[in-house]
């Protein structure tokens, strides 16, 4: 019986079998028309699940290595395709059906969530609180939902009431509810100086004024907040105040507490985007919110840290406000699916939510170093386990230009100037994400590329 033997313990199991397989049909160790194991006979040889090695097959079938017959198995293909030599360290980059690399969309690595998910979705399915999912909701969300949702914020904040929390469909959601229902057309927002395009977007959209506010490395300046203030009294503040987008700033309890200060001094809201707070370094330091909880609405979702598809926010609001959320949230789309906050709520309370923020953590870390190799000697900020980084480009780059030209050599990344709040000095930054490439083989590649355009003087492409 065939044996895969593994060697590449930084990927999943499934993906070191088919390339496994793949080396074996390389050497000559199998040949034409040979018979692999069954499910059951390899899972229990790898002491793996049989859902491993039928994800095995399945991805061996889609690079062309065997074909599965209903009824007699699995078999070796006639023609193989052509393997790499034993031993070669190229790269294996698969690209999918796409010509481009895209770092341009932050998202969480995408390779072990499918099996991990599919167990969540059978177990919903056979939940006896599976009914609640397939009715309306009460506004808020259900009780159950709520309480799960609670039980997510608890890992940020203390003392959380799931009375409190309101379901959303998404944080873009419910950062759209939280202005429409906090705010009045033409009133003043501020938020950072550099933020990402759903702020801007959702706020012009909503005919608020927006405003941004001075930065440096921690992200957003009191003493410049402080400055807005006197000019305007603004109506609400939306700040990102850890791993922000796009710069990775973090801010110290410090600065948080003068945040939360001049919130109180100035009779303000604050909108507490904590969607990247699972990623922070020092899980010590508290929200944003927790310096001024009367006066801040905390607001987080699952995409960033599970699943981009898993569409469910949370608004954890003081009792005064919860009303007005519950009403936006009823008058945007008059529910989030209770389908999907089901199945969020049974991936929070069987614990499973930590083990996929642990492997977003890690490979974020193992994608930094990659990062930080290629990239060695240029101007970058970032965070140990942040999903993205912000490059300083040489002169004379911009980041537009260089975005273009990018983009012209297949790999996709977001120039400095689709931040910015307010238009002026051209930006010589673009926003380099990590941890959309399948492999970090592909990373490398893309990164590699970035890295080499860099070398070069842009103005032989103008």
């Amino acid at each position: 019986m065939w044996v895969p033997q593994l060697s590449e313990f930084n990927q999943p199991v499934y993906l070191s079998i088919a390339d496994a397989l793949a080396r074996d049909i390389g050497s000559g160790l199998l040949n034409d028309g040979d018979r692999l194991p069954t499910l059951r006979e390899l899972a229990v040889t790898l002491n793996v699940t049989p859902g491993t090695i039928s994800r095995a097959y399945s991805e061996a079938q889609r690079r062309g290595l065997v074909q599965g017959e209903v009824g007699r198995g699995t078999y070796v293909l006639a023609r193989p395709p052509l393997a790499s030599p034993e031993g070669s360290s190229a790269p294996s980059l698969s690209l999918g059906q796409s010509d481009v690399l895209d770092l341009s969309i932050i998202k969480p690595y995408s390779e072990t969530l499918e099996y991990w998910l599919r167990g969540a979705l059978v177990g919903m399915a056979h939940s006896s609180d599976f009914g609640r999912a397939l009715d309306y909701a009460p506004d808020g969300g259900h009780p159950a939902h709520r309480e799960a949702g609670a039980q997510w914020l608890r890992h940020s904040l203390s003392d959380v009431h799931w009375q409190q929390v309101v379901l959303t469909a998404g944080a873009q959601h419910g950062l759209t509810v939280a202005i429409s229902a906090l705010s009045n057309a033409g009133d003043l927002l501020l938020c950072e100086s550099l933020t990402y395009p759903g702020i801007i977007s959702v706020a012009h959209g909503l005919e608020r004024r927006l405003r941004g506010v001075a930065m440096d490395e921690q992200g957003m300046i009191p003493e410049a907040l402080r400055e807005q203030c006197l000019r305007e009294k603004p109506a609400l503040l939306v700040c990102v105040a850890s791993c922000q987008n796009p710069t990775t700033a973090i801010m110290s309890p410090q600065r948080r507490a003068q945040i939360a200060a001049i919130a109180e001094e100035f009779d303000f809201l604050i909108i507490d985007d904590d969607i990247y707070g699972f990623l922070a370094t020092d899980p010590s330091i508290k929200p944003l919110s927790s310096y001024a909880p009367q006066r801040s609405v905390y607001l987080t979702s699952l995409s960033k840290a599970i699943m981009p598809a898993l569409r469910v926010g949370y608004l954890y609001s003081p009792p005064k406000l919860l009303s007005r959320l519950s009403s936006m949230v009823r008058s945007s789309v008059w529910m989030p699916s209770p389908l999907t906050a089901q199945l969020a709520s049974n991936v929070i309370v069987e614990g499973l939510d930590r083990k996929l923020v642990q492997t977003q953590r890690s490979e974020a870390a193992v994608r930094q170093a990659i990062a930080r190799e290629v990239f060695a000697g240029l101007e970058i900020r970032t965070q140990p386990h942040s999903y993205h980084l912000w490059l300083t480009l040489p002169e004379p780059w911009t980041g537009d230009e260089f975005a273009t030209l990018a983009r012209a050599n297949g790999v996709l990344v977001m120039s400095g100037s689709q931040f910015q709040v307010e238009r002026g000095v051209s930006s010589r930054c673009v926003r380099v994400v990590l941890m959309s490439p399948t492999t970090r083989d592909e990373l490398r590649f893309a990164l590699t590329q970035l890295a080499s355009l860099i070398e070069a003087d842009p103005r032989r492409y103008r």
